[in-house]
């Protein structure tokens, strides 16, 4: 397959060649849009918090709290990545103080709801699981039962973008 399937290289060979017939007709775009019609008004940092925020408490109200809930523009660029989760331990006095916080590309903040939730649950997952482990990809579910699908229809909507010249950068987390 051509190299701007890079974001679906661990995808069936006949899920990337849809793909790929999509592209070459230019509808690929057309196809995402027809799937996810809506974009989600998550506009800033706080409304990102406040989403975040929902989905933890709703689903995982016993882990530790946020402390920082951001969209950052340097993510996709500097990490290769979608969205990054940090925990970070520093001495006080003679107290260990933690604090997690939550980081989603820019990317992101026009897209379609189920994008953008997709990613937050992703990180959210973090807080509980650090590795894409079987349990991880559960807690995922639990928190978006279409998790693996929407995760398929980023991947595509990544590619759609790097085909028009807008993403530069392949993501390198490989699921």
């Amino acid at each position: 397959m051509p190299n701007q399937l890079t974001y679906l290289a661990y995808y069936p060979e006949h899920l990337q060649q849809q793909i790929q017939q999509l592209l070459d007709k230019n509808k690929l775009g057309d196809w995402l849009r027809s799937r996810y019609p809506n974009l989600h008004n998550v506009a800033n940092d706080n409304d990102l918090r406040d989403y975040a925020m929902s989905l933890k408490n709703q689903y995982m109200k016993k882990t530790q709290p946020l402390s920082k809930v951001i969209y950052d523009s340097k993510i996709h660029i500097v990490n290769h990545a979608l969205g990054l989760h940090s925990y970070v331990s520093r001495v006080q006095g003679g107290k260990l103080k933690s604090k997690n916080e939550l980081r989603v590309s820019t990317l992101f903040q026009n897209t379609p709801d189920a994008f953008l939730q997709m990613i937050v649950v992703h990180e959210l997952a973090h807080l509980k699981e650090k590795q894409h482990n079987k349990a991880f990809y559960k807690l995922c579910e639990h928190m978006m039962p279409e998790y693996h699908q929407v995760e398929f229809d980023v991947r595509v909507y990544l590619t759609e973008l790097e085909h028009n010249g807008q993403v530069f950068v392949s993501v390198t987390d490989k699921r």
